[in-house]
C-alpha cells in the first residue's frame, strides 16, 4: 500500500475522485456553465427581474441571481455616481438604470434589504427540475 503517484495514500479521502472533499473559496453555483456564460445568463435575468418586476426560472437560478438583484437595488439607494457606474455595468440599458435609481431605490427606501421573493411553483415538465416564480417584493399581483 504505497503512495498513488500524487504524493497521498490510496485511501486518502483527498485523492483523485474519492470521498468528499471540503469546498473551500467555491462561493455561487456553477449551472454548469462556463464562467462568461453563467455571468450573461445572471446579467440578463436580473434585466428581466428590474424590467418586469417577475420572472419564472429554475430555483437554483433564482437563489444565484438574487444576490445581483439585491445588490443592484443597493445601488440604487445610494445614489452616487459611481453607484451608477456599478449598476450600468451589470445591466448595461441606460433606461434600466433610470429606473433602478429613480423608481426602485424609492420605493425601497426604509427596507433594509431582500427586496426578492422566490415562491416554488411546481416542477418543469422533461428534465423534473423545480420551477419558481421570483419577484420584487412590492410587485402587485397579477390581474385576472
Amino acid at each position: 500500500m504505497g503512495l498513488s503517484g500524487r504524493g497521498q495514500r490510496k485511501n486518502s479521502p483527498f485523492s483523485l475522485g474519492q470521498g468528499k472533499v471540503m469546498r473551500h473559496l467555491k462561493k455561487g453555483r456553477s449551472l454548469h456553465r462556463k464562467s462568461s456564460h453563467r455571468k450573461a445568463l445572471l446579467c440578463n435575468l436580473a434585466v428581466s427581474i428590474l424590467t418586469n418586476g417577475r420572472v419564472r426560472t429554475t430555483e437554483a437560478k433564482a437563489k444565484e441571481v438574487r444576490g445581483l438583484v439585491d445588490r443592484i437595488i443597493t445601488w440604487g439607494k445610494r445614489g452616487d455616481l459611481h453607484a451608477r457606474r456599478l449598476a450600468a455595468r451589470q445591466v448595461r440599458s441606460r433606461t434600466l438604470v433610470k429606473k433602478v435609481f429613480d423608481e426602485l431605490a424609492p420605493r425601497y427606501r426604509d427596507r433594509p434589504g431582500g427586496y426578492t421573493r422566490i415562491m416554488k411553483i411546481g416542477f418543469r415538465h422533461g428534465d423534473n427540475a423545480p420551477v419558481v416564480l421570483m419577484e420584487l417584493v412590492d410587485h402587485p399581483a397579477p390581474e385576472k
